[in-house]
């Protein structure tokens, strides 16, 4: 009895795998960016923030090197600077707010040499509840997931890169 089980299991578990590569599933593999950005210029209107860091850090991790001054024949990535804007979504029954969304505005430019310059934009949104009882640790919760909105769009300027 413990045979036909064994011998059942092994065969749902081909046939997944069968039905998993029949319809072309692939594990995603580490963004790899071109070879004309394997060096590239990093500046920006505002170098000391925490998305310009974040995407330093990011493009590290890239395995992109990067200079503190442009050359020719070198791609330069401008980093615009961010925008942050909330917009109320409810309100309390005493009329305070209750939920905001938070819309985060990214802008960039990429110059490569020989090709035209790319500019390309995007927002990211997160609704974000107020409470004003516990104003510190909404604060701090308000501080996390601004880290987290950065840090994916770090990662997303990483992927658009990645898919030139």
């Amino acid at each position: 009895m413990a045979a036909i089980h064994a011998i059942k299991n092994g065969l749902a578990l081909v046939l997944v795998c069968f039905l998993l590569s029949s319809c072309g599933f692939h594990l995603k593999k580490a963004s790899s960016l071109p070879d004309d950005l394997t060096t590239l210029t990093l500046s920006g209107d505002d170098e000391n923030s925490a998305l310009f860091a974040m995407l330093e850090k990011e493009l590290t991790l890239s395995k992109v090197e990067l200079l503190s001054a442009p050359k020719k024949n070198v791609a330069q990535l401008y980093l615009f600077k961010d925008r942050l804007e909330r917009q109320t979504l409810s309100l309390f029954k005493n009329g305070q707010v209750a939920e905001y969304e938070l819309a985060y505005s990214v802008r960039y430019l990429l110059k490569r040499p020989g090709k035209d310059a790319i500019e390309q934009n995007f927002e990211l949104y997160r609704n974000y509840q107020d409470d004003p009882d516990n104003a510190l640790a909404k604060a701090k919760e308000l501080e996390l997931l601004l880290n987290e909105i950065r840090m994916q769009a770090s990662r997303r300027i990483t992927r658009e890169l990645s898919q030139l």
